[in-house]
């Protein structure tokens, strides 16, 4: 009887934690969970698990170092990283460093069982390969000719498998497989890869696995052009015998252009659209700020204050087209255009002489205390910019008349942190877990009159987990809010 999978999701969000545990455990699978990276090791320590779920972006510990350390101690440990809002960055290099797979923020159920369920059938296909092995202690070639057991498994899976021998010989491929690198027939089994697949990168992935030192089991991972231009996920795992040497290879290629079509289609949409109604909402603007000021005749005092809140909710209009391109181009992988180093002191002072106007009209003191010998960063300016105009915005925004806004700039540890706090009206407990969703705003009396898309703060975090960073929030409802930024500092 096949026992239990044995799972462990380690992320800081509660909901992401109660959630996974849900619906895995609903599906049969044992679930266990950590809040941090340390207490996530401590665990793996003394328990063996199948799959480690982990959050790339917590306090503390990332998940990148979390990585690392597993590697160290639970090799065998498949891991699926937990990416906000699909940043690509991001995932593709927790997967150099090990990760078989990602799931980006926000997913469904259905998403997370299938995500799992691919891990543990390749798991099974590695397993059986090897009891074959052993079994017949016979080369991956004999595996190919002999067993028919093994090649309806590979048949009936969804993703391409390729198994190479240790001469970097075709031992055993399955028809998706056939059909992304455009090889097939009996002829191809026992030719060398290089000269039976033309991809270059996936020859690469191939030898640089088998040329691994004994003992060491590193997948690696990355992104393929396959026969016709197919963009493919591709996973090399090395096949060990019994003494640590590696005699072949596995590759688990998967088809990812549905996935790049669809994300491409939302993005072509959105920009499409967005920029469709940004010039005839600019030019209404345009429009009525003519006629509230009275060159085409005066205005009764009614009429002026009816156009004046007219071209509020139309200013708050452009805002969210604004908004919905920054969102595209982030989901485009085209908002981190260039990373240079940069002062990030000289970029916040930048920011507020940009919105002085909205302080000043409050009578909004402004305050900044950033250490003069703070290390520069590697960062997109246009990037950085847009965070801070949203943060420093907002608290401009939710603090009343006569407030203030602290910015202090500090070393801590290989980060720099940027904290930018208020005395406004803070948030509140309930409302804490959902500030970084699209579109969520707090609803009080005190914001009712304020405008806003919702989407600034995604968009913050968004930029942020591009940057390898992290955010943190601290806010206490009719107190106040610090929300604190961490950016990893240039390293030389």
């Amino acid at each position: 009887m096949e026992s239990k999978a044995n799972i462990l999701v380690v992320d800081d969000e509660a909901v992401i934690r109660d959630g996974c545990t849900k619906i895995l455990t609903k599906a049969g699978w044992d679930v266990e969970t950590a809040e941090n990276g340390r207490d996530g090791i401590e665990l793996i320590k003394n328990k063996n698990f199948d799959i480690l779920l982990l959050d790339l972006m917590m306090p503390g510990m990332n998940g990148l170092e979390v990585i690392q350390v597993v590697n160290e101690i639970a090799p065998d440990i498949y891991i699926v990283v937990i990416t906000g809002y699909a940043t690509i960055e991001t995932a593709v290099e927790a997967m150099k460093r090990g990760a078989y797979d990602y799931i980006p923020k926000p997913f469904t159920p259905d998403q997370l069982r299938v995500v799992v369920k691919k891990v543990l059938d390749n798991k099974a296909l590695l397993l059986e390969a090897e009891y074959l092995r052993e079994e017949q202690e016979k080369g991956l070639l004999a595996i190919a000719h002999e067993k028919s057991k093994i090649k309806t498994i590979l048949n009936c899976m969804p993703n391409g498998v390729l198994v190479i021998d240790g001469e970097k010989r075709i031992a055993l491929y399955n028809p998706i497989a056939s059909k992304l690198l455009n090889i097939s027939g009996d002829e191809s089994i026992g030719e060398f890869a290089d000269a039976c697949i033309d991809c270059e990168d996936l020859n690469s992935m191939i030898l640089d696995v088998l040329n691994q030192v004994q003992n060491d089991s590193t997948i690696i991972s990355g992104e393929i052009i396959g026969y016709n231009a197919i963009p493919i996920m591709a996973h090399i795992a090395p096949v060990m015998v019994q003494d640590g040497d590696i005699v072949g290879a596995v590759a688990i290629l998967q088809d990812i252009s549905t996935q790049k079509a669809i994300d491409n289609m939302k993005a072509d949409f959105i920009a499409k659209v967005t920029h469709e109604l940004k010039s005839p909402v600019a030019t209404i603007n345009q429009l009525l700020m003519t006629l509230q000021e009275g060159v085409v005749g005066d205005l009764e005092k009614e009429q002026s204050q009816m156009i004046g809140r007219a071209r509020e909710w139309g200013e708050g209009l452009l805002d969210l087209i604004s908004d919905l391109l920054n969102i595209s181009k982030i989901e485009s992988g085209l908002s981190i255009q260039k990373k240079v180093p940069l002062n990030i002191k000289d970029e916040i002072e930048n920011v507020i002489d940009l919105l002085k106007p909205q302080s000043d009209k409050k009578k909004i003191a402004i305050d900044i205390s950033m250490n003069n010998n703070l290390p520069v960063i590697n960062a997109d300016k246009d990037g950085m910019r847009e965070v801070f105009t949203n943060l420093i915005s907002n608290a401009i925004k939710y603090t009343d008349q006569g407030g203030e806004i602290n910015i202090k700039g500090e070393l801590d540890r290989d980060y720099v942190k940027v904290s930018v706090s208020d005395n406004g009206i803070g948030i509140s407990e309930k409302d804490m877990p959902f500030i970084f969703e699209r579109f969520f705003r707090v609803k009080t009396k005190k914001t009712r009159q304020i405008m806003g898309t919702g989407l600034g703060l995604p968009i913050v975090k968004e930029i942020i987990d591009a940057h390898l960073g992290l955010i943190e929030v601290q806010s206490e409802e009719g107190t106040g809010s610090t929300f604190s930024v961490f950016l990893p500092r240039k390293v030389d």
